[in-house]
């Protein structure tokens, strides 16, 4: 048997941060005013939908721009695609905060903002790919999407604090763009980064992935996604989940609301939705990788998510509200790193780009189409429909097979040292 020798480089670890940097930044601008919207409906003189659309913005451009965003991840390679995702962050990141006074131009800023999102969240597991061995992968693309998590939950701690309400001659006002200037130099810093120190792959593979693709290649792929009886009810579930984590990370204003909640408090709630998404974004991929499994752990998730659901849904008391958000946050969004590497292995070898693009896609549609439910039925009534869906999640992630090539390599990195581990004539270099 002729060995494949696969080398790992510590420079891994520097790609993986500037590409967690400008994934959060990428977050922070997503929801810059769902912690604070009513103080924003009250800055632009706008309805409450008028604040959601900047929200709203991200999930229908992502639909716009998935294909020509993923084909040019996976056809040119990460380092020319990630590379266009942080110049639209930066430059549109920058409009935004100059002109944060005006609601026009902040809402086009934030077409420009969406317009990255493929680029950027849609190449996770492509960067996890090209630099990490296969048993690092689910922890990679677990702190890749960490960093989401993160920026996620810097916007709605931090900017309640940032806000500061002004009288001036008996009118009400707030700072909105002093918030979206200082979001704004936060992006350029976060481009910049990307544009000096990602780069495309190591010298030598560390571990087989998909291949580079053509126009027919990628239409191929996603075809064979399609027909996949796993990777659909994966489609599904992440409909479900990631629809409804999305809806309710625009509404989260709407569902304080309810029980009255001012401004830090809804941003509490919402932030540690955040922290348990952290939580179990960095232990559940972890243990994944560790014991070589991954439908156990959607499988758990999916049992585990339905107090979190049920909780939101029915708590009337501030403290249940956390409670149940922390505990929604950590298997929901926890188990979210490993769907992903689940779905790049069982779809093999069609680039990884490709099948983590069409998860967020999906889950994308579904929230736009959550966000107008809650904006008609109303937030209580929608959330009796989400916990309604549980029961279907819970019967697709039983249903799953696990994945045929999370044992392929199970070799485990030393701690120690340069050493080389040899299995089924497979050599890994660590440097």
């Amino acid at each position: 048997m002729k060995e494949k020798v696969y080398k790992v480089y510590a420079y891994r670890w520097v790609v993986l941060a500037v590409f967690m940097f400008i994934n959060a930044v990428l977050q922070m601008q997503w929801l810059v005013f769902a912690p604070i919207a009513k103080a924003a409906q009250s800055f632009y003189s706008v309805s409450s939908l008028g604040i959601d659309m900047f929200a709203m913005v991200y999930m229908g451009m992502l639909v716009v721009t998935f294909l020509p965003g993923v084909f040019i991840v996976n056809t040119y390679g990460i380092r020319i695609g990630v590379g266009i995702g942080a110049v639209l962050v930066g430059v549109f990141g920058l409009l935004k905060g100059i002109y944060g006074s005006n609601y026009t131009i902040v809402l086009i800023s934030q077409f420009g903002l969406a317009a990255a999102q493929p680029f950027i969240i849609c190449a996770i597991t492509a960067v996890a790919a090209r630099w990490f061995p296969l048993h690092e992968r689910a922890t990679a693309t677990g702190l890749a999407s960490l960093a989401v998590y993160l920026g996620i939950l810097f916007v709605m701690v931090v900017t309640p604090h940032l806000l500061a309400r002004h009288v001036v001659a008996g009118i009400e006002t707030y700072n909105i763009k002093h918030i979206l200037i200082i979001y704004a130099i936060i992006s350029l810093i976060s481009a910049i980064a990307v544009l000096i120190f990602m780069k495309e792959k190591p010298p030598t593979p560390p571990g087989v992935y998909g291949k580079d693709e053509n126009l027919s290649d990628f239409i191929n792929g996603l075809k064979k996604m399609f027909v996949l009886r796993d990777m659909v009810m994966l489609i599904i579930l992440f409909f479900i989940l990631l629809g409804i984590f999305n809806a309710l990370s625009t509404c989260i204003d709407q569902l304080c609301k309810l029980r009255g909640l001012n401004f830090d408090q809804t941003g509490l709630v919402g932030g540690v939705m955040l922290l348990g998404g952290i939580l179990g974004a960095v232990i559940l991929p972890l243990l994944s990788d560790r014991y070589r499994k991954r439908k156990i752990f959607i499988v758990l998730a999916s049992i585990l998510i339905m107090p979190g659901i049920i909780g939101l849904t029915f708590t009337s008391t501030y403290i249940g509200l956390l409670i149940s958000s922390t505990v929604f946050g950590l298997f929901c969004l926890g188990a979210g790193p490993i769907a992903f590497q689940y779905a790049a292995e069982i779809t093999y070898p069609v680039a990884e780009a490709t099948s983590n693009g069409l998860l967020l896609l999906i889950g994308q549609v579904s929230g736009i189409l959550f966000v107008f439910g809650i904006n008609w039925i109303g937030i209580f009534h929608s959330m009796i429909l989400a916990c309604l869906l549980m029961p279907l999640v819970l019967f697709l992630a039983v249903m799953l097979h696990e994945s045929p090539m999370v044992t392929i390599d199970d070799t485990v990195p030393s701690t120690s040292g340069k050493e080389q581990k040899e299995k089924e004539g497979r050599t890994i270099t660590y440097g």
